[in-house]
């Protein structure tokens, strides 16, 4: 999925690459349809624009990597790396923006960014450069921002559960989780049960009128008045690799979804001694050819330096989620042998019926990944009312629903109970769809009357 750099958290992106242009196809398309165009802007931010906005930028600064020197010579003044594109995009928005026929503005870039995690790199999880899309989008109205947030986590949602197979949970982040300068922040969340982490899959925020005021972005209404527009922005980064990788892999490698594994199918000869070798290599060759006719993305294994058993290994390790063998026996009753890599069961096949088959299994591997991801998942879920449930939960390494007074202090003050080896436990979100909070529930941690469920545990 990657290869080490020698620049500490930066990764070079061979095979998980083609992952993440399926998603961009997905992606894309469903943007255009809300009519977001296109654009890019420049990797570099003067130190006048990143200091613009202080209060903003004061979460990034010290993940800010600086250009300071050029050839031999020292530079007049600094450039900064974008760690993030607010600075670089919202004054050309006030350039472009005069009337309410100006409205909305929506952009969307897919771009790289740099912040210089100070902390160990994890590989997709939290490296220094990263890939990701940026949508910046400003409205006349807050109603027209928010129907945008949701319609946004909406398509996240599907990135992970449909494209991914990975569950999440959409929600509503803390006052205190929430992006720096946002009126408000949604995101979704996915929880790794090996590890008892939780991880932000993507986030669809609602800036409100802030970055407005900050950079002076305002429209003139029909009426001839003047307002400032209400802005939000939304992303979801190559992360969405990491999560994947880390819910489905297993101890022989890889598991891939089939909506996005790069290869579906990889076809291997399994030739006997005295075997028409040519014979089961042109078949091998044909079964390819005529899946990929069909739309599969399939390819065949002919190396002849490598045995069959060593190939199950290295395409099981890359995570193909089916694999054809063909061999005397096969060709003798027109038949596939196919074993699929998320349980090992294996099939054999008619050619005259292999394309309608394949489609089948494939399909029933996506969702097959899916509902293992979701029971696991539901299973780390613990449902907590009191302080000492809550804190045998998070050592049991659990994903915590409990009723929360909605206070800022006590958040803070639960995260710093929680303080160990392992790190602070935190909110994760408040979800969407709440269960029934019966009157006179109070909160696990402060005894206050709760407000609402809240999702708590510690995370990447």
């Amino acid at each position: 999925m990657l290869e080490y750099y020698d620049i500490s958290g930066c990764y070079i992106l061979p095979w998980s690459m083609k992952i993440w242009n399926r998603m961009k196809i997905f992606f894309d398309a469903e943007i255009e349809n809300m009519e977001v165009e296109e654009c890019k802007f420049p990797l570099f931010v003067s130190e006048a624009s990143l200091h613009k906005e202080a209060d903003h930028i004061e979460g990034f600064a010290p993940d800010v990597a600086w250009v300071t020197i050029s050839g031999d010579d020292e530079l007049l003044n600094p450039i900064a790396i974008r760690p993030t594109s607010e600075t670089v995009m919202y004054p050309y928005f006030r350039k472009w923006i005069r009337g309410h026929r100006d409205l909305p503005l929506k952009f969307n870039q897919w771009c790289n960014v740099v912040r210089w995690e100070t902390s160990n790199p994890t590989p997709f999880i939290r490296s220094r450069e990263f890939h990701w899309q940026e949508g910046r989008t400003a409205f006349a109205t807050k109603e027209e921002a928010d129907e945008e947030v949701l319609q946004v986590l909406g398509l996240y949602r599907r990135i992970y559960e449909e494209f991914m197979a990975v569950p999440v949970v959409k929600g509503m982040k803390s006052e205190n989780e929430k992006f720096a300068g946002a009126l408000y922040t949604t995101s979704v969340e996915a929880f790794i049960p090996n590890t008892g982490r939780a991880i932000q899959g993507a986030t669809s925020h609602c800036l409100g009128q802030n970055f407005a005021r900050m950079f002076d972005i305002h429209f003139e209404n029909d009426k001839g008045e003047k307002n400032m527009v209400w802005q939000n922005s939304w992303a979801y980064s190559t992360r969405t690799i990491g999560v994947m990788v880390m819910v489905h892999g297993d101890d022989k490698g890889l598991v891939l979804p089939p909506k996005v594994a790069s290869k579906q199918v990889i076809v291997i000869p399994v030739p006997y001694k005295d075997a028409d070798t040519r014979a089961i290599y042109d078949a091998c060759f044909e079964t390819a050819r005529e899946l990929n006719r069909a739309g599969f993305r399939a390819e065949t294994d002919l190396r002849e330096n490598y045995s069959p058993g060593w190939k199950y290994s290295h395409w099981e390790l890359k995570g193909v989620p089916l694999r054809i063998e063909i061999g005397p026996k096969d060709m003798a009753r027109n038949q596939v042998r196919v074993v699929r890599r998320d349980n090992g069961a294996k099939q054999d096949i008619s050619r005259t019926i292999l394309v309608d088959q394949i489609r089948d299994l494939l399909d029933n591997v996506q969702q097959s990944l899916f509902d293992a991801a979701k029971q696991k998942r539901d299973a780390c879920i613990t449902v907590a009312t009191t302080w000492e449930e809550f804190a045998a939960a998070l050592n049991e390494k659990k994903m915590i629903l409990a009723p929360w007074c909605d206070e800022e202090e006590v958040e803070r003050k639960v995260k710093e109970r929680t303080k160990g080896e392992m790190g602070a436990c935190k909110t994760l979100c408040t979800p969407f769809d709440q269960p029934e909070l019966p009157e006179g529930t109070l909160c696990f941690a402060s005894g206050k009357p709760a407000k609402k469920w809240t999702y708590w545990g510690r995370s990447y």
